[in-house]
C-alpha cells in the first residue's frame, strides 16, 4: 500500500536549521504535486510548501517564504523540505502529502482537501 514517511524533525534553537526528507512507497508520485503543511496544538492544518510534478514550479505560504526550500527527486520518489532561519512560529508537526490526483489534473496547491495521502508527521521544535 502507499506509504508516506517523514523524517529529520527535532528540536532546534531559534535561528538554526533543519531538512525534512518524505520518502513515499507502494508506487510513484513522479506525476503528482507534492506538499508540506503543518499543524501546531490547537491550530488547523497550515499550508507551507509545494511543488508540481516536475520540480520546476514552487509554491510558499507567506510564513515561510525567503527561508524554507522545497525540492523533490522523483528518481528516489522522494521529496525534501530545507528550513532555515527557524522561529519558535515553526513550532509544529509536519506532514508530508501527495495530491490526489495527477498534477496536470490537480487544481490547487494550497488546500490540504486537494491532497489524498498523507505521512504520519514528525515533529519540529524550536526553542527561543
Amino acid at each position: 500500500q502507499v506509504q508516506l514517511v517523514e523524517s529529520g524533525g527535532g528540536l532546534v534553537q531559534a535561528g538554526g536549521s533543519l531538512r525534512l526528507s518524505c520518502l513515499a512507497s507502494g508506487r510513484s508520485f513522479s506525476g503528482y504535486a507534492m506538499g508540506w503543511f503543518r499543524q501546531a496544538p490547537g491550530q488547523e492544518r497550515e499550508f507551507v510548501a509545494a511543488i508540481n510534478w516536475s520540480g520546476g514550479s514552487t509554491y510558499y505560504g507567506d510564513s515561510v517564504k525567503g527561508r524554507f526550500t522545497i525540492s523533490r527527486d522523483n528518481a528516489k520518489n522522494s521529496m525534501y523540505l530545507q528550513m532555515n532561519s527557524l522561529k519558535p512560529e515553526d513550532t509544529a508537526v509536519y506532514y508530508c502529502a501527495v495530491k490526489g490526483l495527477p498534477d496536470m489534473y490537480s487544481g490547487s496547491y494550497y488546500l490540504p482537501q486537494e491532497y489524498e495521502h498523507w505521512g504520519q508527521g514528525t515533529q519540529v521544535t524550536v526553542s527561543s
